[in-house]
């Protein structure tokens, strides 16, 4: 194998992008020897030997965790391997991810910022039903999370809890974070019972719901985002309730049934020409766009593109192809003119007609 670069590291592991002999990459995680849990275990025991097997402790427990967790939204661990020598030292070979960018992501359309939301929830209902029980993340960040083919997975798991904390009083199972507080009742059995569940959640709603959910969110589907960001906001519903609400959005926003108000004659603005697709375009740029050099959005139908062009000042035609997005909806380019129309099997090119003055001759 052939080491081509340093994916990141952190306080205990490194991962390395490393391509097979048989051109394949795949992420190696290993010990970091100059990463702060080995700096401060070397200061303290002065004992390289062993400070290496101690800190190797933690990869060997992602190891197992990912073994008995699998999911679409975590990452796949292809294998593993030991030293030889005893020396403690342990390699995870896993698939490639790339490290969660939140700027870029923000930066982009509300479809790919919704898909990462609903993989994470679907994530989270998951390790609250898990093979080993409930499991927090207690390390929840964006940087325990990569991206693979444009799904979150998540690639740290060595700060997980298999376990619901246990508890004397009710005073025990409060959740403290840094601008609010939740209690749960202390069970019978004397188990917080939830409060992984909840830690979980909540955390996804401040690290990610915030900033992916709300801003540009379809208006038809605004209701339904609200309701979703006040319900994890306040921890009024559980994991299962929060699934069930993004899964209905996901099924108005596939359907289109959210559209259901767009007028059907919307389409009669425009002349269409099948079989072509445009050159020389004038372009603009909309935000977000799926291309940051001109105007192209995700839609349900030709009706859909008309009634965004119809809303655009710029915009006098729109081109669709066969191109589609993760929910199967289609892409469309939006311009503001072009300077001709060329032969193109896989696309259709939509010209808004040009209304009459009064008095003009037709």
């Amino acid at each position: 194998m052939k080491v081509v670069d340093i994916l990141g590291s952190g306080y205990t592991k490194i991962v390395l992008k490393v391509v097979l002999s048989e051109g394949q990459s795949v992420a190696l995680k290993t010990v970091y020897d100059q990463g702060t849990d080995m700096g401060r275990c070397l200061e303290d025991f002065k004992d390289p030997l062993g400070c290496h097997e101690l800190v190797s402790f933690k990869l060997k427990k992602e190891i197992v965790l990912l073994q008995r967790l699998q999911h679409p939204n975590i990452i796949k661990l292809r294998g593993h391997c030991e030293d030889s020598v005893g020396a403690g030292g342990i390699t995870a070979i896993l698939e490639q991810g790339f490290p969660l960018q939140m700027i870029q992501l923000l930066q982009s359309p509300w479809e790919e910022r919704f898909r990462v939301c609903l993989g994470l929830v679907r994530l989270l209902h998951y390790l609250s039903h898990s093979p080993l029980g409930s499991v927090a993340l207690l390390d929840f960040q964006p940087r325990q999370f990569v991206m693979v083919s444009g799904e979150l997975k998540l690639t740290d798991l060595d700060d997980a809890s298999v376990s619901e904390p246990a508890c004397q009083m009710d005073q025990d199972c409060i959740l403290q974070f840094p601008l609010r507080n939740f209690s749960l009742p202390c069970s019978a059995q004397g188990v917080c019972e939830g409060l992984n569940e909840m830690r979980n959640l909540y955390n996804a709603y401040r690290y990610f719901f915030t900033y992916l959910l709300p801003h540009q969110a379809p208006p038809a589907l605004r209701h339904l985002v609200d309701h979703i960001m006040n319900s994890t906001g306040e921890l009024k519903g559980d994991v299962n309730d929060t699934l069930e609400a993004f899964e209905d959005m996901l099924h108005l926003y596939k359907s289109g049934l959210h559209l259901d108000n767009t007028p059907p004659s919307i389409i009669r603005d425009y002349t269409v020409m099948k079989g072509m697709s445009t050159s020389g375009n004038m372009e603009y740029r909309c935000w977000p766009s799926y291309n940051h050099q001109g105007c192209m959005l995700s839609v349900h139908s030709n009706k859909e593109a008309a009634f965004i062009c119809n809303s655009l000042p710029q915009c006098t035609s729109f081109s669709l192809s066969n191109q589609r997005t993760w929910t199967g909806r289609l892409l469309a380019s939006f311009q503001s003119g072009f300077s001709h129309l060329v032969t193109d099997g896989n696309s259709e090119v939509y010209l808004k007609k040009t209304k009459a003055s009064p008095g003009t001759t037709v």
